[in-house]
C-alpha cells in the first residue's frame, strides 16, 4: 500500500487560482474538503493495513525485512501528517471561538 499523493500540476494549479479569485472556494478539483480529508484517511488506514499485513508476513518468515522497515516508516509517517493537520484543524476551530463577535 502507498501513502496517498495529491499531484498538482500547473494547469490544476491554475483552474484552483481561478476558483478562488471567483469566489467558488468548494470546487477547487471537484471535491470539498470533508471528501478530501476522508479520502486522506482512508489512505492513513490502508497504509497502516499494509504494515501490518507485512509485518505479519515477516513473523511467517516470508517477507523482506528491508520492505517491512519501508512499510511500517510509511505507516508512521502517515499517521504523523494526519495528527499534525487534525492538531492544526482543532487549533483553528478554537481561534474561531475565542473571536468576538
Amino acid at each position: 500500500m502507498a501513502i496517498p499523493v495529491f499531484t498538482v500540476r500547473p494547469s490544476d494549479a491554475a483552474q484552483a487560482y481561478r476558483s478562488v479569485d471567483a469566489g467558488n472556494f468548494g470546487a477547487v478539483a471537484g471535491t470539498g474538503f470533508s471528501e478530501a480529508m476522508q479520502h486522506a484517511v482512508s489512505g492513513v488506514i490502508d497504509t497502516a493495513r499494509g504494515a501490518e499485513a507485512q509485518s505479519m508476513q515477516a513473523i511467517a518468515g516470508n517477507a523482506d525485512i528491508t520492505e517491512v522497515v519501508t512499510a511500517v516508516a510509511k505507516a508512521e509517517l502517515a499517521m504523523q501528517t494526519t495528527m499534525a493537520i487534525r492538531d492544526r484543524v482543532v487549533q483553528a476551530y478554537q481561534d474561531i471561538m475565542r473571536m468576538p463577535i
